[in-house]
């Protein structure tokens, strides 16, 4: 028996990579399939035990244990009451947006944040295109608002190179995840850091300027310079699972921050009177686009 880490999977079957860099296919002993787990059974960077095992067409591997997942990335699914859980046992996500092409949406950037503040996944904000033509007071903006709040932000451009090797730097251990609208340039990112990766990429929509999904499926890829990275469809609208509405203050640090000097136990931060979240708005502590986000999230989904 071997370990290793479910890098694809499809078709009822799985890619496993092992400890010792062969990657296998293997297909879940009934036992497992048994299983209940939250969401999909199996998803990419679960960490699983394997042997190999006769079968009528010669020796076949057999997935006979998931291991106990450290963290998940986890969204809300297509279904209302279903999660749609992205990857497990993710050391960092990184959330990308692009400076312009398609332009920044910051409610959609906060949720990004959101779900992995809720994963307690490490998180860290990419600016992608900032070779682009009148993107530097957009980059600043975004830069200092996220930067402010404590997030590691990169500014990169796939084309021009800037800030690849600071990414090439935090992708290069453990398991990562980029993820983003369509179009943002995530496999572009990916392109440049590590061109035998050959990944799809597409142009905008010119009717709506949004990008085309290029990524069908979740998959984590191997980087020469070492590391996993979880490369994933686009994000269109960014539903978060598992926080209810009374918890999701603790998911926007400069909320949580400053929640201990309000008035009234229980503020929500919405209208009441001494809130110290409130103040923090009109004392340019608490963005007023982060608060926006966090009523959105605060209303009952």
């Amino acid at each position: 028996m071997t370990t290793g880490v479910i890098t694809t999977s499809g078709g009822g079957g799985y890619e496993v990579l092992l400890e010792d860099g062969c990657s296998v296919h293997a297909v879940l002993r009934g036992r497992v399939k048994r299983q209940s787990r939250v969401g999909a059974q199996v998803v990419i960077g679960d960490r699983v035990e394997v042997e190999e095992v006769e079968s009528g067409t010669g020796r076949d591997w057999v997935v006979v244990n998931i291991l106990p997942r450290t963290s998940t990335i986890t969204r809300r699914g297509h279904s209302e009451h279903r999660p749609k859980l992205i990857a497990a046992n993710v050391d960092r996500m990184f959330a990308v947006v692009a400076a312009r092409d398609p332009e920044p949406r910051l409610a959609q950037l906060d949720r990004l944040l959101v779900i992995a503040e809720a994963n307690e996944v490490a998180a860290t904000v990419v600016i992608n295109k900032v070779d682009l033509p009148e993107t530097k007071d957009v980059a600043e903006r975004i830069e200092a608002l996220y930067s402010g709040i404590g997030y590691p932000v990169i500014r990169g451009s796939a084309e021009s190179g800037n800030g690849l090797e600071v990414l090439r730097s935090a992708l290069a251990e453990g398991i990562s995840a980029l993820i983003g609208a369509s179009g943002v340039g995530k496999s572009s990112l990916l392109n440049a850091l590590a061109p035998e990766l050959e990944l799809r990429t597409g142009e905008l929509s010119r009717r709506v300027r949004r990008g085309r999904h290029t990524t069908v499926r979740s998959r984590l890829l191997r980087l020469p310079f070492g590391g996993l990275v979880a490369d994933t469809p686009g994000f269109g609208d960014v539903g978060v699972w598992g926080v209810p509405p009374e918890e999701v203050e603790f998911c926007f640090p400069e909320i949580r921050g400053l929640r201990e000097g309000c008035r009234f136990r229980g503020c929500t931060h919405l209208a009441e009177p001494g809130c110290a979240v409130l103040e923090g708005i009109e004392a340019g502590e608490v963005a007023r686009s982060r608060w926006q986000s966090y009523v959105e999230l605060r209303r009952p989904q």
